[in-house]
Formats: structure tokens, sequence, C-alpha cells
């Protein structure tokens, strides 16, 4: 029998509440409440800091794969614009998105969705956890709590 710690990875929310108290951003509120929505569409959603920003990823197992493949990473922040709030979905293309939230065709396979202010995140809120289930449905194949 497997160790199920060796396939699962666990979530580091007190780093990424210390990095949200720290950020300095025109939009942190916005980044706020995507959050807690990112965190609210799924018991295996996790979080962590990587690649400068708040990440969130597959908590659940999963069998050995290269990480370079980034398979269990769903979403990160990015905060380059102070316009908006920039959702990177390293491997959105894969994911069926119908709403049209998710932008760009990049030959890696990432995909944007871009939030301007609280508006936006209360119009397009249940899309975003939609396109989050999707992903993790195309991740392991079956309905997730």
């Amino acid at each position: 029998m497997r160790d199920k710690a060796t396939f699962t990875k666990p979530s580091d929310t007190a780093s990424v509440n210390a990095y949200m108290e720290r950020l300095k951003h025109p939009l942190a509120d916005v980044a706020g409440a995507l959050r807690r929505i990112i965190l609210e569409t799924d018991s295996e959603v996790g979080e962590e800091i990587k690649w400068n920003a708040p990440a969130f990823f597959y908590t659940g197992e999963l069998p050995p794969f290269n990480a370079k493949e980034y398979k269990r990473h769903i979403v990160v922040f990015n905060f380059l614009k102070r316009d908006c709030i920039r959702l990177i979905f390293p491997s959105g293309a894969r994911v069926n998105d119908a709403s049209a939230l998710l932008q760009g065709n990049y030959s890696d396979g990432r995909r944007l969705a871009l939030f301007y202010g609280m508006s936006d995140v209360k119009e397009r809120s249940s899309t975003l956890q939609s396109v989050i289930y999707n992903w993790l449905v195309t991740l392991d194949g079956r309905r997730l709590n």
C-alpha cells in the first residue's frame, strides 16, 4: 500500500496569510475576495506562495509526475498590472471553458482571467468556481466534493 502523504501536498495558509497582509496593490481587496472564492470551490484546493505570489493547487492524491508539468497547480496570482488582478491558469488550455472567462491561447497551455474590480468578482465568481471545478474534474476524472 502506498503512503498517501507521498502523493498529496499540504496547504501553506500561514505563508499566504502573511503575504496577503503585506500586499501593496491597489486591488488588494479584489485579490482577497478571489482568494476566498478559489479556496471555497473545493476542499481539495490548497494554497502556497509560488512564483512570488499566492498559488492554488490540488491537494489530493496524484500518481508521480514530472514537476515541470505543473499538473497539481490550478491558478496563480499575478500582480504586475496595477489596474487588474490577473489569475494565471498554468494548464488552463485543457479546461473546457464555455464562459470565455479564460483568455489567451499561449503555446505552453496557460490561460488568464482578468479582474478589474469587485464588480467583476461579484459578477463572475460562480464562473470562476465552475472553471476551477472543471479543472479538478479534468485532472483526476472523478466528481469532487
